[in-house]
């Protein structure tokens, strides 16, 4: 059984609100035409048309049309003491007013009601044969103008209904603009991690094969088991390289999750590992065993040491010595130094990767410094708050 709350309310379509306003304007001729007729009472049967007729434009002109109706039934007044049934198409005017209109027409046809109710009894009872007491005329007034009170009442709540349900309409439009934006700007910055994650990934990785390579063509002629065992770190190397890159690409694919262990600050020992496996000098004070830190804090600390080394590979020189030290007290302290050509070197590729490593630290609330050191050579130093 569907839900109740799946269902949209009833409403008439455009075919059916033009034939409702045929069917009131046709049923009120015809009984007004008949009655009146049937009476003898052609000027009511007239001044019912001219009354009536005006209605079939009610909604799109709802304003003109009870200029209209209230004009005529001003004339009726004048020339017939009686009622008539095209009396019965102003309150109807009036509902049009107060439901298609600016509000202060709708005020403006109610106090026109109020007035043509006290016009209209004092007509009656006089056509009537009545005298003009208040006994006689209040009660005429108090029914017109209930009838009259009621029409624009209903005209007034439809037309706050419907402003309403625009309003919610805006703001669920306007909702779901935002949650857009929201996404996209998400999307964005998702895609911005995950180039600075294929940068250092690459970078680092490409650096070692790079350094492994040339070191292996120059021992293959002297020492070929030299040449074996660097072609194995090579090979080790570009695995464990491809292996983030393809986790890192099924963030960006549709129904892959990517899903894989990140690295942490354990396994920065491993970047010192593999530093020294490539023939850098490197000395190290880590931790010993890593304490736990947030994800978060133990991948951005992993990748600046990357950073850094693939930095120190690419520009310090080939002599050189990188000193790596991480503290953990209430966060996370990295300085690595290196002895090298530094500043002096050409920045070829550098900005990226000091960009990088300066936005991985602020988004933790970080600070990070890079620059030529003391006496030559160059410093990266990160703090990371816990």
């Amino acid at each position: 059984m569907r839900d109740q709350r799946d269902q949209h309310p009833w409403r008439l379509g455009p075919r059916g609100r033009r034939w409702l306003d045929l069917s009131i304007v046709i049923g009120l001729v015809v009984l007004g035409g008949v009655g009146h007729l049937a009476a003898d009472q052609p000027v009511a049967m007239v001044f019912t048309v001219a009354e009536v007729l005006p209605l079939l434009w009610r909604r799109r002109h709802a304003w003109p049309v009870f200029l209209v109706v209230a004009g005529a039934s001003a004339l009726q007044a004048v020339a017939y003491h009686e009622p008539i049934v095209g009396q019965l198409a102003f309150p109807v005017a009036v509902y049009a007013v107060a439901r298609w209109s600016p509000r202060w027409q709708g005020v403006v046809a109610l106090l026109v009601g109020y007035a043509a109710a006290l016009v209209a009894s004092v007509r009656w009872t006089l056509g009537f044969g009545g005298e003009l007491t208040a006994g006689n005329v209040v009660p005429y007034a108090v029914t017109i103008g209930a009838i009259v009170t009621a029409a624009w009442a209903l005209g007034w709540a439809a037309q706050s209904r419907e402003r309403y349900v625009a309003s919610l309409v805006a703001r669920a439009e306007q909702a779901e603009r935002m949650a857009e934006r929201e996404v996209e700007l998400a999307a964005r910055d998702e895609r911005s991690r995950i180039a600075r994650e294929m940068h250092d990934v690459v970078a680092h990785g490409l650096s070692v094969i790079v350094v492994q390579a040339d070191g292996a063509r120059y021992a293959a002629a002297k020492d070929p088991d030299v040449a074996v065992g660097t072609l194995e770190t090579i090979s080790a190397t570009g695995r464990e390289a491809l292996t983030e890159m393809r986790r890192l690409l099924g963030l960006l694919r549709e129904g892959d999750t990517g899903v894989a262990p990140q690295p942490g600050l354990d396994d920065v020992r491993h970047l010192v590992d593999e530093a020294r496996a490539a023939g850098m000098r490197v000395a190290a004070d880590l931790p010993d065993p890593a304490p736990a830190v947030p994800d978060g804090v133990g991948l951005a600390a992993y990748r600046i040491v990357q950073e850094a080394l693939t930095n120190v590979r690419k520009h310090a020189g080939p002599d050189a010595t990188v000193d790596v030290r991480v503290a953990v007290d209430r966060g996370v302290a990295i300085d690595v130094r290196d002895d090298g050509r530094g500043a002096a070197a050409r920045a070829e590729g550098r900005g990226l990767g000091l960009v990088g490593m300066r936005e991985r630290a602020a988004v933790h609330g970080g600070t990070l410094e890079a620059g030529p050191a003391p006496g030559g050579g160059f410093a990266v130093s990160a703090r990371l708050p816990l």
